[in-house]
């Protein structure tokens, strides 16, 4: 993340992402697949880390392996060929972005970190700090409701943010400024759309 002034004099704290540039490796159609999108990969892949059935996919798509490989719907897929380079310049004009990626794992947390509850009291002779509050009715009916909020795992899931304002879009660089914080940890990838 970084923070950039605005015109107004305002300081707005932007996170930097790298877009593209990403390269089309296939055209879902609707006689086909039964749905329209479009297949993008990111970051080149040696051969030899590439599975022999990806590079047939890849070879049939006319190019190089590819690390990362995501699924668009919501585009003109009239509009594409197999091969035709996405870069940054896709989001010229573009007031608003989601944003969806993996959460930071968090491992095994209690209820009070996992869920914001509020703690028991600390003192006179309370054993009752961080956990997890009344597990419900006693006789009637007699278990815990399900969707009760209790210790588990916390994070790693994937997380959507909707609605970033995209600060700038630098072509140079091939980078885009979105306000605000996207989910995951530095050099993450996530996808964006526009």
């Amino acid at each position: 993340m970084t923070s950039v002034f605005s015109a107004e004099g305002k300081n707005i704290p932007c996170t930097v992402i790298e877009v593209g540039p990403c390269v089309v490796t296939q055209i879902k159609s609707l006689e086909k697949d039964g749905y329209e999108a479009l297949q993008l990969g990111f970051v080149d892949a040696k051969e030899k880390h590439t599975s022999k059935p990806l590079q047939g996919h890849f070879q049939k798509a006319g190019v190089a392996p590819k690390r990362h490989l995501a699924e668009f719907k919501g585009f003109d897929c009239s509009q594409y060929n197999l091969g035709d380079v996405i870069d940054v310049n896709f989001f010229e004009g573009t007031v608003f972005v989601d944003v969806i990626g993996t959460s930071k794992g968090k491992g095994f947390q209690g209820p009070i970190k996992r869920h914001g509850q509020s703690r028991g009291p600390e003192t006179h002779g309370s054993r009752y700090h961080r956990r997890p509050g009344s597990m419900g009715p006693t006789s009637t009916p007699g278990r815990v409701f399900p969707g009760k909020k209790l210790p588990g795992h916390m994070g790693n899931v994937t997380a959507t943010v909707q609605n970033l304002t995209v600060v700038k879009v630098d072509t140079e660089k091939n980078v885009i400024l979105v306000k605000g914080s996207v989910p995951g940890p530095k050099g993450t990838i996530v996808k964006v759309k526009g």
